[in-house]
């Protein structure tokens, strides 16, 4: 099994070299790929294992079997991510890939990354750059390394060509991806079944209930419910990692349709699990607010704050960059409709359960707490009822989310789910 190494020979060929001779040093296979995306006046000296030429024709095969054949809008940028892409897939697949090494500047990070977003989690991936520290960038890589295990080594200068800095770089490099593979390896624990749970600070409490009664029977993975980590989490359940999902904190769905600073996932947050046939436990945590900071927003007249009179409503504002806004009664009513429309189209309606804490979905919503407005909660339940599929039980919880009571609920509704999942 090879480590790929990734990068463009015609810009980068002495670091590439390098890295190379470092890893067969070592004892490993290497397999150079080049992505070469210029006009070919510069010849290497070294031949690539896997050529740009290649690259491009399994592009285009991949392209001509999605039905969307390639054409002169696509650019080379393109074409070759799609390339190898499908060459690292490939290579995956037939068992013949341990690690993936790249050292590339802007383009070259744009195609590897691509490509590195398809290899399954726990892979060994590192990319050598200094792209990625660019500020008007940095959503575009985000978008990237928030829902996958890349690790990025920043170059500070500029990799092309040979000095004492470059090749610092890339031996360290070759000897950090030597490393990942010889000491990786999969921590399966105590064999217990994966759970991903998604929270986040106004919902630690119920999140720490959940764990301690849920810890005896599952190694429970924890999904920071910021945006990017739902994007990841919608990114990890299709590959098996979970066995199950209790999902205590949608909110950012209700932000993707509402708008807030947690709509990274999307309109697919709630489609996580539809096709999946594991047991998911759907609560409201988080629908009871609106992330609108940074608070200057409010001073330069932003469109959500505008548009939703934020300026009016109930806030809390932790610090200048985080600041919450009470939802509404009839937005709240609105995300109901839509989270039922998403969850009646499950596939296996038996293992969603709906639980429902009639006494507040957050820390910040309870009585006495800043953003408390039971009848927009009210009108969320009513709404979610009303609507959702008569073969998903819902059950209401006299409590708020973060209390012990909660927790249990959650349990029992899990080990209802399990139950029709196994019968």
């Amino acid at each position: 099994m090879p480590i790929a190494i990734v990068g463009m020979l015609d810009e980068r060929e002495e670091a590439l070299s390098l890295i190379k001779d470092r890893i067969e040093q070592r004892g490993h296979k290497s397999l150079l790929i080049d992505i070469s995306v210029g006009n070919g006046a510069i010849v290497p000296k070294i031949k690539a294992d896997v050529g740009c030429v290649e690259l491009v024709e399994l592009a285009k095969q991949a392209a001509e079997a999605a039905g969307r054949p390639m054409g002169k809008q696509d650019s080379a940028t393109s074409v070759m991510g799609k390339g190898l892409t499908a060459k690292l897939a490939a290579l995956h697949r037939s068992g013949e890939l341990q690690g993936i090494i790249a050292i590339t500047g802007m383009t070259g990070a744009l195609i590897t990354l691509t490509a590195m977003k398809v290899i399954p989690f726990g892979v060994p991936k590192l990319l050598i750059s200094g792209a990625t520290a660019v500020p008007i960038h940095a959503t575009k890589f985000g978008d990237y390394f928030a829902v996958n295990d890349i690790t990025v080594m920043h170059s500070v200068v500029d990799t092309v060509g040979m000095n004492a800095l470059v090749r610092t770089l890339a031996s360290n490099g070759a000897n950090a991806i030597c490393g990942m593979v010889e000491g990786g390896r999969v921590f399966a624990g105590d064999n217990k079944p994966s759970l991903a749970l998604t929270e986040f600070g106004f919902c630690d409490r119920g999140a720490h209930y959940i764990r301690e009664i849920l810890e005896k029977d599952y190694e429970i993975v924890s999904i920071h419910a910021t945006g990017y980590g739902d994007k990841a989490a919608m990114e990890l359940v299709p590959q098996g990692i979970f066995q199950a999902f209790v999902d205590l904190v949608p909110g950012a769905f209700s932000e993707y349709l509402l708008g807030g600073n947690r709509s990274n996932s999307g309109p697919g947050r709630l489609d996580l699990a539809m096709k999946v046939p594991m047991p998911y436990i759907f609560c409201p945590g988080g629908f009871d607010l609106i992330s609108c900071g940074p608070l200057e927003r409010k001073a330069r007249n932003d469109p959500l704050w505008v548009s939703r009179s934020l300026a009016e409503r109930k806030l809390v504002v932790q610090d200048p960059p985080r600041v919450q806004a009470r939802t509404s009664g009839e937005e709240m009513e609105q995300v109901a409709i839509a989270a039922a429309e998403k969850l009646n189209r499950y596939d296996h309606k038996a293992r969603v359960k709906v639980l429902l804490p009639l006494k507040g979905f957050s820390s910040l919503s309870v009585e006495s707490s800043p953003l408390h407005d039971p009848a927009a909660d009210q009108a969320f339940i009513r709404a979610l009822k009303a609507h959702l599929d008569p073969a998903i039980d819902v059950m209401e919880v006299d409590s708020d989310i973060n209390s012990r009571e909660f927790a249990r609920a959650v349990a029992a509704a899990l080990g209802k789910a399990v139950q029709a999942a196994h019968a």
